[in-house]
């Protein structure tokens, strides 16, 4: 019998079920036993991270078409790195660990396929770094914006960003809440977005960020941030 791969990601079936969350539901906590992987059928998810003094980070967003939990591959036993969670009401299918293996032994299509998607993922995670290391907080905020506006589909007829806070845009970009605040009233005030309940992003962002048109490369400090002092330095002695 010929693997029908639309079939087993759509379906529940032996070792797999299909699960419903509302947003703010949690597919895995971090620390909790990595027994099932998550494909994501429709809907956005987060990935974050807490720290061991508490502080909480979002590392990732994922989009409908993807798997959330690999870490469930990695040896029996292991645990989450990180909690996903629901961003908007989500359908993904739960695959337990032992199924997924199988049938990444059994079927060429589907070990093809979730291989083409580790990869992908390595290459954004690389580009990524890249970006946290060279590129300048609004930037990195322009990229993350025509990233959750699903750029890379043309065919889209609106480029809506997911009902996201300024603080997880802060924590993802890696600056504070108060400097994402500039850089998207910038933005708005330059017409690359428009911000009202929902983001809206436009083409012109995309020219921007493809042709380094950022017109300001030291734009003034958001309200409320301190001036660096400069030291003066000492008289010299007669």
């Amino acid at each position: 019998m010929t693997f029908d791969l639309a079939a087993f990601l759509a379906t529940a079936g032996v070792g797999r079920r299909l699960v419903r969350l509302k947003p703010k539901q949690v597919f895995f906590a971090q620390g909790s036993p990595a027994d099932a992987i998550f494909y994501l059928q429709t809907g956005r998810a987060k990935i974050t991270v807490v720290s061991h003094e508490g502080k909480e980070a979002t590392i990732a967003l994922i989009p409908a078409g993807e798997f959330v939990g690999d870490e469930s591959l990695a040896s029996l036993g292991a645990l989450h790195l990180a909690t996903a969670s629901a961003l908007t009401p989500c359908t993904a299918l739960e695959i337990a660990r032992e199924e997924m293996i199988r049938v990444m032994h059994d079927e060429n299509s589907f070990s093809e396929m979730y291989l083409k998607f580790l990869l992908a993922k390595s290459m954004r995670a690389q580009a990524d770094l890249v970006d946290q290391l060279f590129n300048s907080s609004e930037r990195r905020l322009a990229r993350i914006l025509l990233i959750l506006a699903e750029f890379s589909e043309p065919d889209k007829p609106e480029h809506l960003v997911p009902p996201i806070t300024q603080e997880t845009l802060a924590e993802m970009v890696g600056t504070t809440r108060s400097r994402v605040s500039f850089f998207m009233n910038r933005f708005r005030r330059l017409g690359l977005i428009e911000y009202n309940g929902r983001i809206r992003v436009h083409k012109a962002l995309l020219n921007v960020v493809l042709h380094d048109r950022f017109t300001e490369r030291n734009p003034e400090r958001p309200p409320g941030s301190a001036t660096p002092r400069v030291r003066s330095k000492p008289a010299a002695r007669g």
